[in-house]
């Protein structure tokens, strides 16, 4: 969750900034796509998570075992 609220404000903050410049209302407009970005990416996390972290366990297990196989 945490991660979920730096990637989301890192990422919004950057692309308004290019998008739009640093307007008068910058704050106003970077903080609405932030907590949208942020609702919007929590379910991906808690759906998504899980399956990439097996992928990436799987990953590394298969290249533990072929460095110890070797």
């Amino acid at each position: 969750m945490i991660m979920g609220i730096i990637t989301t404000g890192i990422i919004s903050f950057t692309l308004i900034s290019i998008n739009i410049g640093f307007v008068s209302n910058f704050l106003v407009i970077w903080l609405k796509s932030w907590s949208m970005a942020y609702i919007a990416v929590i379910p991906v996390i808690l759906l998504v998570g899980p399956i990439v972290q097996k992928l990436v366990n799987s990953m590394f297990k298969e290249a533990v075992t072929r460095q110890y196989d070797s």
